[in-house]
């Protein structure tokens, strides 16, 4: 005899399979693409409409829906973005207007900086950092700590603005791949937010800490005041920043609302490559309890950048021949 007493199945009670309520049905299976005939939209139709391959179509149904009751998209990022080569596609997303303006953490400053000017980014550190060398390219470092030591000087201009300027004026040799040149010459707004001690090039002799500090906080009310955008629509999308850019953006929006912005109703989405505290608590949760919706991608943004960008592009294009017709 069995020490324990056991639950007796016979006595279950099952229902129909035709009564139950089921969430996946043949019609939500991927369909097979044919590369030969196929376009990028019908390939991007192809995708299973089940959890995340669908959570990518909300975003960019959100977005050009967005742009169509002229709601702001804001693109808030890290530097990986830019080290992993994705400028060309942001630009172009710029261009068409689909993003209406940039936030950026400043190690994305600098990257975007030394590919404009020099043609080169992204240091070998494990190897620089053994003798003292990392961060201590001169060039970078003058450049941009005089640029802001200037702009506090002279100016009302913010950290993002102010560099972009002096990319333009300098006509830095690749400014058709700089996001800071580009927003500065189309009139976007793009934001850089530095946290002191952070980067490269606050460990140089050219460093002005009052500067940074100061053109880093004008670039933080510049976001606050975008957030009051955020209205029954518009998106906010965080791409590889795990820290600088959720805290500053919670705080912004916290901003935006104090001062009488109802900032409700709006999508944010996450793109990262590993599930987050801060991206999912203050991007995805948080900013869009009450009528709004956040989303969470994982991925590489190599792949997964360029995937929304082309599925955007191809909706408008969709939108656009129906409205020949």
């Amino acid at each position: 005899m069995a020490k324990f007493k056991r639950a007796d199945l016979a006595k279950i009670k099952t229902i129909s399979i035709k009564k139950r309520k089921s969430k996946v049905t043949p019609a939500d299976f991927a369909k097979v693409f044919d590369g030969k005939r196929g376009s990028f939209a019908a390939f991007a139709d192809s995708m299973p409409r089940i959890l995340v391959a669908d959570d990518l179509r909300t975003l960019v149904d959100d977005i050009v829906r967005s742009r169509k009751k002229n709601k702001p998209v804001i693109l808030m990022m890290g530097a990986h973005v830019i080290k992993v080569g994705l400028t060309p596609v942001l630009i172009d997303l710029i261009r068409l207007k689909v993003i209406t303006a940039v936030a950026m953490n400043s190690a994305a400053a600098i990257h975007d900086v030394e590919t404009a000017m020099w043609g080169k980014t992204s240091e070998d550190v494990a190897k620089n950092i053994l003798d003292g060398r990392f961060g201590m390219a001169r060039e970078t470092g003058e450049l941009m700590n005089r640029t802001l030591s200037d702009a506090f000087r002279n100016s009302d201009m913010g950290y993002g603005e102010a560099l972009g300027k002096k990319l333009v004026a300098l006509k830095a040799p690749n400014a058709r791949v700089s996001l800071l040149a580009t927003c500065y010459s189309l009139n976007i707004p793009v934001t850089v937010h530095a946290a002191i001690g952070t980067d490269i090039i606050h460990q140089q002799p050219s460093m002005d800490g009052a500067a940074t500090g100061e053109l880093t906080f004008r670039d933080f009310k510049t976001l606050a005041e975008l957030c009051k955008g955020l209205v029954g629509g518009g998106v906010v999308l965080n791409v590889g920043s795990a820290v600088i850019m959720p805290e500053v953006f919670l705080k912004a929006l916290t901003v935006a609302r104090n001062l009488g912005a109802r900032a409700k109703g709006f999508t944010t989405a996450v793109f990262d490559m590993n599930l987050h505290y801060r991206p999912t608590m203050n991007v995805k949760v948080r900013p869009t309890q009450n009528g709004g919706r956040g989303l969470y991608f994982t991925g590489h943004h190599e792949i997964m950048i360029p995937l929304l960008a082309a599925m955007v592009k191809a909706k408008l294009q969709k939108k656009r021949i129906r409205r020949r017709k």
